[in-house]
Formats: structure tokens, sequence, C-alpha cells
């Protein structure tokens, strides 16, 4: 998949997992009786609260571009040139190159490892948690959503690190208290890059560093063999080739859940807060 989908992906997969939000149906609901008064675009499954779904909307799109670390000439590898190139030549050659490692279950459980330990870095001043480690990364994982994700405004996506850094900022300030929610964030991101990638004729090797190739049997069956593929990869390429139409229809729900969700936590958060003024 492309950068920009994996990371529309990526948020739209936290809004869902995070948020219990719904979306009236008011007319229709009220016109046809088995339409519901409001659809649920979210399961609630993390208690993260509305500043968690909009920050952690943003990592988990941040995220969702980590997996292509390994490639020199991803969208990740123009986020902080040359320094993001070197990065990700390193990566690429421990990983052994594209869609191995870092797609890989050793890839998730080494990303969640790292999200885990940057978590932990949280210091305690004057009453106020600092979630220095998390709000850190973030910044890095913000910069590589924005300069990707199209619904954004051209101007941010150009200036990506300026408006990484406030987020980075909320991050360290706001974050849920739960240090979980973070891990759950970049581990689902990187899942869910992988998954799509599954999704295309390219495939991924969920199993690196073993290799298992398919008996000749499955290599002569039509569809099997493009399932289960001569490198050990398997795939179930409904979208095509990476860019295919296909790939582009999906995005636009993809999108619109993510773009809706961000609003509906930006909103329920600004609520908050001037609801807590008004209390002071």
């Amino acid at each position: 998949m492309m950068g920009a989908h994996h990371a529309a992906s990526g948020a739209a997969a936290w809004v869902v997992i995070a948020s219990d939000y719904e979306i009236p149906t008011g007319e229709l609901g009220n016109a046809y009786s088995w339409m519901p008064e409001a659809l649920p675009i979210g399961l609630g499954l993390i208690d993260a609260g509305h500043t968690g779904v909009l920050v952690g909307a943003i990592v988990c799109a941040g995220g969702a571009m980590l997996a292509d670390a390994d490639h020199h000439n991803a969208s990740i590898a123009h986020s902080l040139p040359p320094v993001s190139r070197w990065i990700c030549n390193g990566i690429g050659t421990i990983s052994g190159g594209h869609r191995n490692g870092t797609h890989s279950i050793l890839g998730v459980a080494v990303f969640a490892l790292i999200a885990w330990a940057l978590s932990l870095l949280v210091f305690d001043i004057n009453g106020v948690s600092l979630h220095v480690g998390a709000g850190v990364f973030s910044i890095l994982l913000a910069s590589f959503a924005i300069k990707v994700l199209k619904f954004l405004p051209a101007s941010a996506r150009r200036s990506h690190w300026a408006v990484a850094v406030p987020i980075g900022a909320m991050v360290t300030l706001l974050a849920p208290d739960q240090n979980a929610w973070f891990l759950w964030a970049v581990a689902i991101g990187v899942t869910i890059h992988i998954l799509g990638d599954m999704l295309t004729t390219g495939g991924v090797n969920w199993l690196w560093p073993l290799t298992i190739k398919p008996p000749a049997s499955v290599q002569k069956t039509p569809v099997l063999n493009r399932m289960w593929m001569r490198n050990g990869r398997q795939a179930l390429p409904i979208l095509g080739n990476t860019g295919s139409v296909a790939e582009w229809a999906l995005s636009i729900p993809i999108s619109i859940i993510a773009v809706v969700g961000m609003c509906l936590a930006i909103t329920g958060a600004a609520s908050e807060g001037w609801a807590m003024l008004l209390a002071a």
C-alpha cells in the first residue's frame, strides 16, 4: 500500500478501537424504522478519552509508517533527510531488506518493545506527569503521518516538523495516565501496515527470519500460488498491485472514518476544556 493509505488506515484503526463515538442518523433514522438512531464508529475497547483518541490516532498513523523504515526510498526516509535516509538504510540492512524483518511478527514485537520502554520515561514535576519518552517519539511518528496524510492541508504537510513538535508537547503533557495506550497505538499501527501490504500482490512474510516455501502442488495451483508465494511470503491480494484503483477506493471510507473520529475527538476535548475553565 501507499504511504498515505497506511497512515490513514492507522488513524482509522485507532478511532475504531479506542473511541466510542456515534453519528446520529437524524431524519434518515426517523424515516426508516430499520435504521438505528446513531451509527457507531468506535468500539471503545481502550479507555483513552477524547485527548487519547486524538493523539493516539496521530501516533497510530505514524506507527503505520514504521514498517517501511526498511526502505531507503519510502516516505519515512524523506522525513528528515539525510538522517532519516541513513537510519532507513541501516534498518533495511539489519531486517533483510524491504518487506522482511519490519513486516513480520518479530518486527511488531520489536517496535512494541521500543514503545513500551519509551512509555516508562515519565517524570512527575509538582504533581504533573510528563510523558517525555512517548512525547519525543510522538514527534517523530507525527512527522511521518503529517507528511503523507492527504486530507491534511498542504501547508501542514510541508511544515510537518513544525506541526509535529506541538503534537509531541501535547502527548507529553496530556497523554492518558495508562502508559499502555502508547504501546498499543504503535503496535496497532505497525500491524495495520503489514495487513495492508498483505492485501497487495507483494505479500509479506509474517514468520521472518524463517522462510517456509510452499510445496510444489501449491506453486502449480493458480490461485493458491498467489497467496503463498515461492519466496515464502503470504498474501490475500484483493487490492492488486500497490496504488491500484481498488486500493484508492478502499482508502476513501478509511479516510472518512479517520477524519470524522479525529474531528469528534477535537470537539470533545475542546468541550471538556471549556467546561473545566468555567468550573474554575
